[in-house]
C-alpha cells in the first residue's frame, strides 16, 4: 500500500513525508475495517482509493494552496473526504468534519485519534440547522463539499458557514458547467461569486475532477439556509 500511495501522489505532483505516508496507510486500513460494518465507500481497491479518495481530495490544494492555519468546514464529509486528506497534508489546518450520520462521526473520531490529528472536530448534525447557529454561521475561512448535491442546493447549505471574504470550494463531476449555469439566482441571493473553475484528470485520464471556487462577497441573508429538505425540494 505504501508504494501504491507514494506513486499515486507523485504522479499528480504531490510529495508525501514518511509520516504522511503512514497516516494515509492507517486511514486506508481503518476505512476498510469500518467498511465491513457500515457503508463508507464502494471503492476498496488500494489503487482506486489512492486516486479517487486521497489524491482527489488533495487536488483542492491546486486551487487553494494557502490553507495553513485557516479554518475549514467539510460539509457532508462522509468517510472524511476531502477534509482528512487535506489535514494530513496541511497539519496546521483548523478542521471541522460535519456529517448528518452519527456512525460516520464515530468512525472519523477514531481516524483522528489513530492518526494523531490535532485541531479537528467531528460534528454530527444537519447543515441547514447548524448554518443558523451563531457559533457556526459565517465562522469559517473555507467550506468544502464533495459530490453532496447539485450546486444551487450546495450553495444554500454551505455558503452560510463562510465568512465574508472566505471561499466555498465544491468538488464536482463533469456536470459542473451546467450546474453553475443553474446557480445564478442562488449566487445572487446567498452572496457568492464564482472566481475559479478548474478541471483535473487523474490516474492517466481514467478519472476527472472539477472544482469550483466561490468567494463570499456579502453576508448571507438571515432567512438562509431554509429548513432541512427545502433547499432540495425548492432550489433557489
Amino acid at each position: 500500500m505504501r508504494d501504491i500511495l507514494e506513486n499515486a501522489f507523485i504522479s499528480e505532483g504531490f510529495t508525501l513525508t514518511v509520516q504522511q505516508t503512514e497516516q494515509f496507510v492507517t486511514y486506508y486500513e481503518l476505512l476498510m475495517e469500518w467498511n465491513q460494518k457500515m457503508n463508507l465507500t464502494a471503492i476498496e481497491d488500494p489503487v482506486e482509493v489512492s486516486y479517487k479518495h486521497f489524491v482527489d481530495s488533495v487536488c483542492l490544494l491546486r486551487v487553494a494552496s494557502d490553507i495553513q492555519k485557516k479554518s475549514m468546514i467539510d460539509i457532508g464529509t462522509g468517510a472524511g473526504f476531502p477534509g482528512v486528506p487535506l489535514k494530513i497534508m496541511e497539519p496546521e489546518l483548523d478542521l471541522t468534519l460535519f456529517d448528518s450520520l452519527n456512525k460516520r462521526i464515530l468512525f472519523l473520531q477514531e481516524v483522528c485519534q489513530k492518526l494523531r490529528l490535532k485541531d479537528v472536530k467531528a460534528v454530527h448534525g444537519r447543515a441547514e440547522e447548524f448554518g443558523i447557529k451563531p457559533q457556526y454561521r459565517q465562522q469559517y475561512d473555507i467550506a468544502t463539499a464533495r459530490a453532496v448535491a447539485r450546486m444551487p442546493v450546495l450553495l444554500e447549505i454551505c455558503l452560510p458557514f463562510v465568512k465574508k471574504g472566505g471561499i466555498f470550494i465544491a468538488l464536482k463531476g463533469p456536470e459542473l458547467e451546467n450546474e453553475i449555469k443553474e446557480s445564478g439566482n442562488a449566487l445572487k441571493e446567498l452572496g457568492g461569486k464564482v472566481v475559479d473553475v478548474q478541471q483535473f484528470t487523474l490516474a492517466d485520464g481514467a478519472y476527472t475532477r472539477n472544482l469550483a471556487v466561490i468567494e463570499k462577497i456579502k453576508d448571507t441573508p438571515k432567512k438562509y439556509p431554509r429548513k432541512a429538505g427545502t433547499p432540495q425540494k425548492k432550489p433557489l
